[in-house]
């Protein structure tokens, strides 16, 4: 039950870790810039409106990736919570799920031979991974503990 707990407080906790990751690249775009400056790097021949448009895109990209990463750890800590079954399976699709987008954010590389998003705003996509490493670890050693 003590795993229980710690695994659920876990997947609270990549939560909040992927709200706050969603949030950054908004307070990239109003503060430091290094999503337009990494375009601009990538693009010189780009416009400041195509810049813009550029950052916008990607603003809504990763504010959807945020918003699905969010049900999806409301609904496995609902799920592991509730006692189903199908909980762990669930939670290890989930991570590995996370885990491909978070390096797809981090290491795809675009047209201008960069990666799409800079190394820092691709390692903060990558936080919510390790809280889901902890939850799923968790989740399988409460699994093992009871057999």
């Amino acid at each position: 039950m003590a795993t229980k707990r710690s695994a659920l407080a876990a997947m609270y906790g990549g939560l909040v870790v992927t709200v706050l990751a969603t949030v950054v690249p908004f307070v990239d775009r109003a503060t430091t810039h290094l999503l337009a400056d990494h375009i601009r790097a990538g693009y010189p021949a780009y416009d400041d409106a195509r810049v813009e448009a550029a950052v916008t895109a990607y603003l809504v990209a990763l504010s959807v990736v945020g918003v699905l990463g969010a049900a999806s750890w409301l609904w496995t800590a609902w799920a592991v919570r509730a006692d189903k079954r199908w909980a762990r399976p669930a939670a290890t699709a989930m991570f590995v799920l996370g885990l491909g987008v978070g390096l797809t954010g981090l290491l795809t590389k675009d047209t201008s031979g960069d990666t799409g998003l800079p190394a820092t705003l691709g390692w903060v996509g990558m936080a919510p991974s390790l809280a889901g490493l902890l939850a799923v670890a968790l989740l399988w050693k409460s699994r093992t503990a009871r057999s």
